[in-house]
């Protein structure tokens, strides 16, 4: 009860506290106008108090209380000032000398390094470096010109924006730069200086007349409700995007990184196990590949056959292209069994996720369009969207387990398997089974010719493919057997043999693939289910008056209309897949050859507290989402402007 209680006051707090930040900032603009010396001195107090309290927060002043009272002291009167005069040279003097008095409450309450029982606190005393000085003063110079020719290039705004430049270079190079080991005068210095400068940035510019003030309370509401967003995502997207780029150029442990230019990125490439081509030259010797490649050739064959009967040079569809598909997935098996290594891990996942769940999300879309039951069939297959993958791995974990053979199989896919072995070795079911598949290969032929003579080519084509994957599985039943089973050479016993498909390297990721297929299969489903729905039926009836058949309609009407949808459904689910965690988290934790970027990342980083190497990996998996996330962008531009 006392958890509710503290959570809903935390609720209510952050609520008022929002709204009250909110109204007064707005109430603070409506003085512009009217009151401007009013509006300046609680501005300067503000920005004087919140850098004051951010250097308290951090340990870095002495007495931070009262030295952050005398800061909004300070600034108040310091914006009170430049809100009453006018002339320039009295602005930059006020602000000269506002901006110093500042820096001087800074140096002289600097807190240097100590130690707060085992907390070690480094402290802000910087030892003057001249190279560091100059480097940062020419780095602000050309800093300040770039801002005040990107700013329109004001003549009266030169002296502001260069000032500013400087600031930000003599803040870099006197005290970012520089070893925070100084004594009490060295700081006083800079700090003078940082405060004189930033002092002239402010108090160089021109002070504004009754119209602009005007424009400034107006123009101040976009920055109002912007603001907080921008602050929101600079504080958890930009900032941590800029460490972590700055992290992948050091190495060493937390408290001790050192500069190390691009050596972690050497090191992704050249390290086996995050890529490894050695066993390329296995990838022309495997089964799968001649396999890949006979299925592509046929594939052609009925293609080019299925063209010339309707006048074409080649005919899509669903029995071509099911060959065809075939082919290149069996063949981007044979890829990437062969090359292993994290980033062919997440690739073969890409190439996994994307042929198979937009695939099967299209085939259930179309088959339950219009269909009786369509909704209940729809609903059960989007179901898993509503597990997490951390759910959906612990469910996947179970069907997959393997027993030791000696004792009874609890995972679904070793209990089948199992069986499956047991029939090949019984002679009553070895021919009960194939009989059934004879009957039905002896059916699929009949349907194959049948739909050779009324032109129904995907009918026919599709049966052979069909044939094909049941030929395959009656000779495995009557010849070398199918299903987990292996002969003691001793005995001479059958002897049961589970598969051990999370442990069981290279094809232990597919089976993880699995489970985010099964995930996302429900969500291609629906995007595709609504696209469909908003063909123009117009456009179907006229090309089946023109004489289209169904499989004509879809490939030649349905698939081109809903092509930006498939382009939508890829493009997401390629960035999904290339930051996925979880599944590999969960099942295997990245061992057993199944080590994707997301983990490796998590592992470099706060397993090994290789902050660069970790870094490193970040950088190379969020460049490998941006082309992605461009696409997307220019699709949406495109679409916003036709």
């Amino acid at each position: 009860m006392n958890r509710l209680v503290i959570t809903v006051l935390g609720i209510v707090a952050a609520v008022g506290g929002s709204a009250l930040v909110f109204i007064g900032i707005n109430k603070l603009f409506d003085l512009t106008e009217e009151r401007y010396p009013q509006y300046t001195a609680i501005a300067g107090g503000l920005l004087s108090g919140g850098v004051f309290a951010l250097l308290w927060g951090n340990r870095m002043i002495d007495s931070p209380v009262l030295v952050t009272v005398i800061a909004i002291v300070i600034g108040a009167a310091l914006g009170y000032a430049l809100g009453i005069f006018e002339p320039s040279t009295q602005r930059l003097a006020v602000g000269i000398g506002g901006g110093a008095a500042l820096g001087l409450l800074l140096g002289i309450f600097a807190q240097g390094p100590t130690t707060d029982g085992e907390t070690e606190i480094t402290g802000i005393l910087p030892s003057i470096d001249p190279v560091g000085i100059i480097v940062g003063i020419l780095i602000g110079a050309g800093l300040g010109f770039l801002i005040w020719v990107l700013t329109g290039r004001k003549a009266d705004r030169l002296l502001s924006r260069m000032a500013l430049g400087l600031a930000l270079g003599w803040l870099l190079g006197a005290w970012m730069a520089a070893e925070l080991t100084g004594s009490r005068a060295e700081v006083l210095i800079v700090a003078v200086i940082l405060g004189g400068l930033v002092g002239a940035a402010v108090g160089g510019r021109t002070h504004p007349d009754r119209v602009r003030r005007a424009d400034i309370s107006l123009g101040s509401r976009k920055y109002i409700f912007l603001t907080p967003a921008l602050v929101f995502v600079g504080a958890t997207l930009v900032i941590p995007l800029l460490r972590t780029i700055w992290l992948g150029f050091l190495t060493g442990n937390p408290n001790d990184l050192r500069w190390t230019g691009l050596s972690n990125y050497a090191d992704i490439f050249s390290d086996p196990g995050i890529i490894s081509f050695g066993k390329a030259g296995d990838i022309i010797g495997s089964r799968l590949f001649w396999v890949a490649v006979l299925l592509l050739v046929i594939g052609t064959v009925v293609g080019r056959v299925l063209g010339r009967r309707v006048g074409t040079g080649f005919s899509v569809n669903s029995g071509s292209l099911s060959l065809l598909g075939g082919g290149a997935i069996l063949f981007g098996f044979a890829v990437f069994t062969a090359v292993r290594g994290t980033i062919p891990n997440n690739l073969w996942w890409i190439f996994s996720v994307i042929i198979f769940a937009v695939s099967l999300g299209l085939a259930v879309a179309v088959l339950a369009d219009r269909a009786r039951g369509e909704n209940i069939a729809k609903s059960l297959i989007f179901l898993p969207m509503a597990i997490s993958f951390v759910g959906a791995s612990v469910i996947w974990r179970l069907i997959y387990v393997a027993r030791p053979p000696q004792d009874p199989q609890t995972g679904v896919f070793n209990s089948l398997w199992i069986m499956f072995g047991e029939w090949s070795n019984s002679t009553t079911a070895k021919t009960i089974v194939a009989s059934v598949l004879g009957l039905i290969i002896v059916a699929l032929l009949y349907l194959a010719w049948r739909g050779w003579q009324a032109e129904a080519n995907a009918v026919a084509a599709g049966s052979i493919a069909i044939i094909l994957v049941l030929g395959w599985l009656a000779y495995r039943f009557l010849g070398p057997g199918l299903g987990g089973f292996e002969i003691n050479e001793a005995t001479g016993d059958v002897v049961a043999k589970p598969v051990l498909f999370i442990q069981e390297a290279p094809w232990n990721n597919f089976w993880l693939m699995v489970v985010f297929i099964w995930i996302q299969t429900g969500f291609a489903m629906v995007i595709f289910s609504a696209a469909i729905k908003a063909v123009p039926e117009d456009l179907l009836e006229a090309a089946r008056i023109d004489g289209a058949t169904e499989s004509q309609t879809f490939w030649r009407v349905t698939v081109p209309q809903i092509f930006p949808t498939i382009g939508v459904v890829v493009t997401t689910l390629i960035v999904q897949t290339l930051k996925i965690f979880d599944i590999p988290k969960v099942m295997t934790n990245g061992n057993f050859d199944t080590q994707v970027l997301a983990n490796e990342m998590w592992e470099r980083a706060f397993t090994q507290l290789n902050f660069g190497l970790g870094s490193a990996v970040a950088v190379v998996l969020f460049v490998a989402v941006l082309p992605v996330m461009a696409i997307n962008i220019r699709r949406m531009q495109r679409e916003r402007l036709g």
